[in-house]
């Protein structure tokens, strides 16, 4: 679908930044509650999953759970109570029972870039719960995805073993979202390398891992580090890399697949103007372009339309004050019942938690509620469905009914 055709779901939000780096606090311009209607991006998602999301019940709160350094990043084991938390300066903490572990889980400190948009970027374990990946970047500024067993609730630090490593040119973009999806194979979401505007093209050259979603099967394959599922779309094209899953991507800050019907949804940040959500229904085979750079948001930004880029099913304008969208998940919890099967994110500057319904890949329905969290830089979700959402302040909050 070519976007400079397309109509797509458009709320008025955020600010004057160009989304590299996140800017200070939130400020005080607030985004409007709209119900849009997207573009169409694929097939159908599967029907009849449960109640229909009806966001104008929603009342949200924000019930605090732990006060951390910087929490980036969070995930769930397998048979494990616990939240598992990053903290952008290189610690993983465990939270049980409302309380802070006080011994880090694992502590790579010493070897994490922490400036910027660098530092512990992602984790996730296997879906056995016998593996722990995380994603940071070096002293270096280069992109690694490490894999650690786990020795009972504890990591075995003599296990580590990099599985990937890409080398940044810039201090910027780094991504560094990690998920395994339904099919059991690990996801990693690269931006695009840096600097301003995708210099070097990198978004829409096949020929490097930048500015793409990587999918990968973690596990040693005899002498490599990790295997290529051989149905990932580039596995047979001369000159791509084969573990690419996506393409034309600017700084995928944050992903998700819905628990429930296997959707996968990016919050891809913006350059100067727009902002923007990205869906790919589970019917996929991969191969989608998402347009950096040619396209910002549906927005023409540099060169030729490739045709074939795929356009948002959301996105937003910096007009009004935001600056850097904060990919979320798919509600899928019990305790908040208008807004089971809604998509939740939220902006970084304006720290406002926000939630979208789509029906066969167009947008019904958006609202924007007073749930504030300032510097609203991610967002996890428990074995349970219900999510919470980390402040780079140091909060970690628990969505509830309000």
């Amino acid at each position: 679908m070519r976007r400079g055709l397309a109509a797509v779901a458009v709320i008025s939000v955020v600010a004057a930044a160009c989304g590299s780096s996140p800017p200070g606090p939130a400020g005080t311009a607030q985004p409007a509650s709209s119900s849009p209607t997207g573009p169409a991006t694929g097939s159908a998602a599967p029907t009849g999953l449960g109640p229909t999301p009806d966001l104008g019940s929603v009342q949200l709160r924000l019930v605090q759970v732990a006060q951390l350094d910087e929490p980036l990043a969070m995930a769930v084991r397998s048979g494990d109570d616990a939240l598992y938390v990053a903290e952008k300066g290189g610690r993983i903490v465990a939270i049980r029972g409302g309380s802070v572990d006080p011994a880090p889980v694992l502590d790579l400190s010493g070897e994490v870039s922490n400036g910027g948009e660098q530092g512990l970027l992602g984790l996730a374990f296997s879906p056995d719960g016998r593996f722990l990946y995380v994603s940071f970047t070096d002293s270096g500024g280069d992109s690694h995805v490490t894999e650690f067993a786990m020795r009972g609730d504890g990591v075995d630090v003599g296990s580590r073993r990099d599985v990937l490593v890409v080398d940044q040119p810039y201090s910027n973009h780094n991504g560094g979202n990690l998920a395994f999806g339904p099919d059991g194979d690990l996801y990693f979401g690269l931006g695009d390398g840096g600097s301003e505007g995708d210099p070097d093209g990198r978004g829409q050259d096949l020929g490097t891992l930048l500015g793409k979603m990587l999918r990968i099967d973690p596990r040693a394959d005899g002498d490599r580090p990790y295997g290529i599922p051989g149905d990932n779309p580039f596995v047979e094209r001369a000159g791509a890399r084969p573990e690419i899953w996506a393409y034309g991507l600017r700084n995928p800050w944050r992903f998700s697949f819905d628990r429930q019907t296997g959707d996968l949804w990016i919050g891809d940040v913006g350059q100067n103007a727009w902002e923007e959500v990205d869906f790919q229904p589970a019917s996929s085979s991969g191969g989608e372009n998402y347009g950096w750079n040619r396209f910002e948001g549906s927005h023409p930004y540099q060169g030729s339309d490739p045709g074939d880029a795929v356009p948002p099913i959301f996105e937003y304008s910096h007009d009004t004050g935001g600056c850097v969208v904060t990919g979320g998940y798919v509600y899928r919890g019990k305790a908040i019942a208008g807004l089971q099967g809604a998509y939740v994110f939220a902006d970084y500057c304006l720290g406002r938690v926000s939630a979208l319904v789509q029906r066969d890949g167009h947008v019904v329905d958006q609202r924007t509620f007073s749930a504030e969290v300032p510097q609203l830089a991610s967002f996890g979700q428990h074995g349970n469905g219900e999510l919470f959402a980390l402040s780079l302040e140091g909060p970690v909050y628990r969505l509830a009914a309000g």
